[in-house]
């Protein structure tokens, strides 16, 4: 364990707060999947950015010093459709797709949070929740639908757009369809709804305002209490969740406990593009995690490519930044195949980690590292180690034992010629010969490094 401050960029607050460890392990909770569809690369990058914030405040504070809860949304309306439209219960849907998706996030090295709750399993709680609020004045049935009130008064920790800032007045004007009927204003989100006649069994709930099923965001609020408590300190999801999602659990949950303040950090991943475009099955560019794995693309490169960027920004999915992965994956390979490791992290690294959790920098850091400093870096970022030996908390997952590029079919007078011809090459300044040259030997298992002095050396994966 090694004590160092954490910094993270705080959607609530809109900088960079540090992270205050109380008595009590920190909480994180972080919105998982809606279990109708198998996960794709957008939904992979969220899963491993906080999978990672998850390693690293491991290794500050300790495996038991922090409590990690990623939920599984299996019921809501999207679930209902696919169902149908697959011709299977909704059991059977969201056990599949669950599977998957445990199957797709441990091929990218993901641990385990501590604690996956279904909301399935936690009706309960979501109907006590939603009578506090009907009973606080901050909710209202209607038409057999409950809704919260979003210009109900403030509480002392929170008023309607704390997040977002959207205010109530924003919405009514920007209103462009019509408002449901059973709505007092147009920005009332609901909290239970009735269930449709034509309902699988299993996505109807008996409650006190009759047969039905939750509203999407009391769900994470009632699940995130139940395992954290009314109060905790970081919780995660997209960007795409920030509004309305985050703002509206800040509203119920605010307002169904007296006192709460809720979670005092909002960390928030950027957006995911496929080469500029957002991502969509009819401009056929929705690529699956499974798509990658299937065309035997390592789970540690897929991994990699989506750490590249800041956590916070957008990330632009494409060849070159898959390819660009595999090459800086295979160049770390190669410096620490024989790298003892040291229990003492690189203080680089683990400063650019804990600063806003910058993995480029982190890895800019580790690329300057010589071979001592690199032993300590391996220690933390766990290159070579299965990511599953806890006693490192491990932040990278990559078995050595796994080459992503092929076994060398080249002799060594073979490669001293293609280093000849490259020098040749660079000293015209034949540039695309000199990268053709490079790639064909990576292509062959060889790793050409270039020394500030000019000169080449070569590694063999």
């Amino acid at each position: 364990m090694t004590e160092a401050p954490i910094y993270l960029y705080n959607s609530l607050t809109k900088h960079k707060d540090p992270l205050i460890k109380h008595e009590q392990p920190i909480g994180m909770y972080v919105c998982g999947p809606t279990v109708y569809n198998r996960p794709h690369i957008g939904n992979a990058r969220s899963v491993v950015v906080y999978d990672v914030l998850y390693r690293v405040l491991c290794h500050v504070y300790g495996k038991n010093g922090i409590i990690y809860v990623r939920n599984i949304t299996d019921v809501d309306d999207k679930i209902n459709e696919a169902a149908i439209q697959r011709h299977c219960s909704i059991q059977q849907l969201t056990h599949e797709v669950t599977q998957q998706f445990h199957e797709d996030v441990a091929a990218l090295g993901c641990v385990s949070p501590n604690h996956e709750p279904r909301a399935t399993e936690h009706i309960a709680e979501i109907i006590a929740m939603v009578e506090r609020l009907i009973a606080s004045g901050h909710a209202y049935e209607s038409d057999q639908h409950v809704l919260f009130d979003v210009t109900a008064p403030a509480t002392d920790h929170w008023h309607y757009g704390m997040l977002s800032g959207r205010a109530v007045e924003d919405q009514e004007a920007g209103a462009r369809i019509a408002v449901e009927s059973y709505k007092r204003n147009p920005g009332d989100f609901v909290l239970w709804k009735p269930a449709d006649a034509q309902d699988d069994p299993s996505s109807r709930f008996d409650s006190p305002w009759g047969v039905g099923r939750p509203g999407w965001h009391i769900e994470c609020s009632a699940m995130s209490t139940k395992y954290l408590g009314v109060n905790f300190d970081i919780h995660g999801g997209g960007a795409d969740l920030k509004f309305p999602h985050h703002e509206n659990e800040i509203a119920q949950s605010c307002c169904a406990n007296p006192h709460s303040h809720y979670a005092r950090m909002w960390v928030h991943n950027g957006f995911l593009t496929v080469n500029g475009e957002k991502m969509s099955k009819s401009l056929g560019n929705f690529i699956t995690v499974k798509d990658l794995l299937d065309k035997n693309v390592a789970g540690e490169a897929i991994r990699f490519a989506l750490l590249s960027a800041h956590y916070a920004k957008p990330l632009d999915w494409n060849d070159k930044l898959l390819d660009d992965s595999i090459k800086q994956l295979d160049k770390l390979y190669a410096r620490i195949k024989n790298v003892p490791q040291s229990d003492v992290p690189e203080p680089a690294v683990l400063e650019a980690l804990c600063h806003d959790l910058n993995m480029p920098k982190a890895m800019a850091a580790l690329h300057q590292c010589h071979d001592t400093q690199l032993q300590a870096s391996g220690a933390l970022l766990g290159i070579i180690q299965n990511y599953e030996q806890w006693e490192k908390y491990r932040i990278f997952r990559a078995d050595e034992s796994k080459k992503i590029t092929a076994q060398s079919t080249l002799s060594h007078e073979e490669i001293e010629g293609y280093i000849a011809q490259r020098k040749v090459a660079k000293a015209e300044r034949n540039w695309a010969e000199a990268d053709r040259i490079r790639a064909l030997c990576e292509a062959h298992g060889v790793i050409l490094m270039d020394a500030a002095d000019g000169s080449v050396t070569y590694s063999v994966t």
